[in-house]
């Protein structure tokens, strides 16, 4: 199954979060008033567009790549934005300001068990509302916003079309061009509210089993921890009924599920990789996100995008950073031949 495309636009632009990561290795998460030991620190990239533009660059993505963001005026923000520069992504609906510093995030990572827990700064990106993106002057073939529910000016309400970021999202359709979005993982009930307006004015979801769980009521993982792969369809059923034009992907440690406005379904295990390769889980999910995207840019068969997209997440697990850890494309795919697949997943009635 081919995606279909005669757009002429080409490139991805990529607009949400863009952070710094703080990345601390520890030998246990500590209770309160405990010790935790920092065995390891280093600092990446971190948020949706940030981490996905950059694994697309080094991924040798053959289109332009955009960034659209509000940084501080400090060190942390001239950093991203040389980055950027280094890596031949245009930044200039990347803007700084001297109202709020760039936005961090400490993640605390387990040796043992990879699992992470994240302490937020919003910064920066509260203030963003994408105004002067200029999506009809814009050559850009895709718009990626990550994250909802982490971006506090475009989670408020619109009264016409629910939130500020459906009312972007709008936009860029308005002006020719397809749309993606992303969500955070976090402990509330704000998903109904923020994330479902969202959904009318995209085209491409791409969103891990707790967040799709969130939005849609469903809960996706039996009592002993496994995958319920009946109720993850109807979960992809349902936010397609939500509004998603053509595509819901929903990934997962053991792989993904793609499902398609004419109810298809395609499945891919995700890569069985030995403990020691994985250093860190942190950016899998966007890494996974942008080998999705290469895909549907280029107009690949969604069980390609797939494949692409859990194996630059498995190449993403090598470093404890969000994006070092992803080399080239070629690599990245080298990974599925050297490790093989996790056990099929076996979707039933």
């Amino acid at each position: 199954m081919k995606t279909k495309s005669t757009n002429t636009r080409c490139g991805l632009l990529a607009g949400g979060n863009w952070i710094i990561d703080q990345v601390k290795l520890i030998d246990v998460y500590p209770q309160p008033e405990k010790l935790g030991n920092i065995l390891e620190q280093s600092q990446g990239t971190g948020g949706g567009p940030y981490n996905v533009l950059m694994d697309l660059a080094k991924s040798g993505a053959p289109f332009p790549l955009y960034g659209a963001g509000l940084v501080g005026k400090d060190a942390l923000g001239a950093q991203i934005l040389a980055d950027c520069s280094q890596h031949k992504i245009d930044t200039r609906a990347l803007t700084q300001t001297s109202k709020a510093p760039t936005s961090i995030t400490d993640v605390m990572t387990e040796r043992a068990t990879g699992r992470r827990t994240f302490f937020h700064g919003r910064g920066a990106n509260a203030l963003w509302d994408g105004a002067g993106l200029g999506f009809k002057q814009s050559h850009a073939r895709i718009f990626h916003l990550a994250y909802l529910l982490l971006l506090d000016t475009l989670d408020l309400p619109d009264d016409e079309f629910g939130t500020k970021a459906a009312r972007l999202l709008a936009a860029a359709q308005a002006a020719g061009l397809k749309t993606s979005v992303d969500v955070v993982s976090e402990d509330s009930s704000r998903f109904v509210r923020v994330v479902t307006p969202a959904l009318k004015f995209v085209d491409y979801c791409i969103l891990n089993e707790i967040e799709a769980g969130m939005t849609t009521g469903f809960k996706l993982r039996q009592p002993d921890g496994r995958l319920d792969t009946v109720t993850l369809r109807h979960a992809a059923g349902a936010l397609l009924q939500k509004g998603v034009r053509e595509l819901v992907v929903i990934h997962f440690p053991e792989g993904a599920l793609a499902r398609t406005r004419r109810g298809d379904d395609v499945w891919q295990a995700a890569l069985k990789l030995p403990p020691k390769f994985i250093a860190g889980t942190a950016g899998a999910g966007d890494a996974f996100c942008a080998g999705v995207l290469l895909g549907l840019h280029e107009g690949w068969e969604y069980s390609r995008c797939l494949l692409t997209g859990v194996c630059l997440a498995a190449a993403s697990l090598s470093d404890p950073t969000c994006t070092a850890g992803v080399k080239s494309l070629g690599s990245s795919l080298a990974l599925a031949k050297k490790f093989g697949f996790q056990p099929a997943l076996e979707p039933r009635e």
